[in-house]
């Protein structure tokens, strides 16, 4: 090999290795993102269900009001 071919083996080494870093910390920046996606998704989840549960006490308290006025109108 000549010295103009080694040079230009060396530059492209550089490249990759370049490259390479920059990947490596973009790899990173997603691995975090996806961690804190992921604890997001898992604190959604809970606020649903906690949601849907409240909606259900609701629901059966408002049940448990109408079958009381029902009850009240027929006695009448």
């Amino acid at each position: 090999m000549n010295n103009e071919t080694l040079s230009q083996l060396e530059q492209l080494i550089d490249q990759l290795i370049s490259q390479n870093s920059q990947l490596q910390t973009e790899v990173n920046e997603l691995k975090d993102k996806n961690s804190q996606l992921i604890d997001e998704n898992e604190i959604l989840q809970l606020e649903a269900l906690e949601s849907e549960e409240k909606q259900k006490d609701t629901s059966t308290t408002l049940t448990g009001l109408l079958e009381k006025l029902q009850s009240a109108q027929q006695a009448n």
